[in-house]
């Protein structure tokens, strides 16, 4: 499916497929399928569809609903919700990183240039640190 909302452009043939959930099959008209994406920006979004009982249902008349689709953008929070409650933990740390247990790290997520992200796996591969270690290391010496 295929879909600009806000002016983006948001296509499940090019984003990256990252985890899916669904509720009961075709025949229940309480069936629903969703599906979590990842742009290549680094976006999220959830592609739903379901039936006509379903909160993915459209109107066709007076008190008449017959199943749907729709493509749903997601803040970076929004989509790390989304996946603790519909993906296994492996699938979750696999997309979000290690869960820490402790509250002194934080997770966030940057959209950075290409020559850039290269440059830190390079440094990374090169002095044996992850790249948190060293953005970490670069923002708290500068």
């Amino acid at each position: 499916m295929k879909k600009i909302i806000n002016n983006k452009r948001y296509d499940t043939e090019t984003a990256k497929l990252l985890g899916e959930d669904s509720y009961s099959n075709w025949g229940d008209f309480h069936f629903w399928e969703e599906t979590l994406y990842q742009k290549r920006t680094g976006e999220f979004f959830l592609h739903g569809v379901g039936g006509p009982a379903s909160k993915y249902a459209e109107t066709v008349g007076q008190n008449q609903w017959t199943g749907g689709e729709k493509i749903i953008p997601l803040k970076f929070e929004k989509a790390r919700e989304w996946a603790e409650k519909h993906l296994e933990a492996d699938a979750y740390e696999e997309i979000f990183g290690p869960v820490e247990e402790d509250d002194s790290r934080r997770l966030i997520s940057l959209s950075l240039p290409t020559t850039a992200v290269e440059t830190l796996k390079r440094l990374a591969a090169e002095s044996g640190k992850s790249q948190s270690e060293i953005v970490t290391e670069m923002i708290l010496n500068s």
